[in-house]
């Protein structure tokens, strides 16, 4: 069976220029883009539950601007009031510029690393006399704390957003022959959505060694696997499949 439609479990990219866009011309395939998962911010009460004080900390991380969103979305829920002193550490620099969104960019210190969360460790490790707030989903790369905890740096993670399953109850079946999945709480979405759910002959691609296990994990069948030496991206890998299964 040749591959004729794909199912994308992400949001529909924002430029044309996306290298899907140029998967699905020049190989006739047809690509759907659906987010399996979304974010929602965890509410006041729920933050105060973990008992953590924003205003206890000299310094903020930022892995993402969803986090930085949900940072300042809960300081005006709270009612606290961030200090113009407060330290901002950021993952990268587009995430430092988003911060402008919030607080008056040039009078701020603003940090910022390379875009691995590794490099932003080691501008931590040079301000070790600051108190870290780390805002997170409540699932997030096991690599974040591991490295804090090595670094020796005085941390606090809290839980300000949480990764929800999406309702997909418009879509009555899976009729794609391909679906591709960038994180475990798409396959739990996948059964949660479709708990009858038979694979068959449709393919299963996923990106990254977490999202692999967890395809596995659940019993399905893993066709393309992604980062690898010969497709360090997704659309290459998927391309590279195509190419040789439509041959056929």
């Amino acid at each position: 069976m040749k591959i004729k439609k794909i199912l994308v479990s992400q949001p529909k990219p924002s430029t044309l220029k996306s290298p899907y866009f140029e998967l699905a011309e020049k190989n006739n395939v047809k690509i759907d883009f659906r987010p399996f998962i979304q974010v929602e911010g965890v509410n006041s009460k729920e933050f105060r539950q973990q008992k953590i004080n924003i205003l206890d900390h000299t310094a903020v991380v930022f892995t993402s601007r969803t986090a930085i969103d949900h940072f300042f979305r809960i300081s005006e829920e709270t009612r606290t009031i961030i200090p113009d002193d407060m330290k901002y550490f950021c993952i990268s620099e587009a995430t430092a510029f988003y911060l402008q969104k919030y607080i008056v960019y040039r009078k701020r210190k603003i940090f910022h690393s390379t875009g691995k969360f590794s490099d932003l460790v080691d501008v931590m490790k040079k301000h070790k006399e600051e108190r870290f707030l780390v805002p997170l989903s409540d699932m997030h790369k096991q690599e974040i704390p591991e490295l804090l905890n090595k670094s020796k740096v005085k941390y606090t993670k809290a839980t300000f957003y949480r990764t929800v399953s999406s309702d997909l109850s418009d879509i009555k079946e899976i009729d794609y022959d391909m679906l591709v999945f960038f994180s475990p709480s798409g396959i739990a979405s996948l059964f949660q959505n479709f708990p009858d759910f038979k694979q068959n002959d449709i393919v299963i691609a996923s990106f990254g060694p977490a999202t692999a296990k967890a395809v596995t994990e659940a019993g399905l069948r893993l066709d393309i696997q992604a980062p690898m030496p010969q497709a360090p991206s997704i659309t290459a890998a998927l391309e590279m499949f195509i190419k040789q299964h439509n041959k056929k």
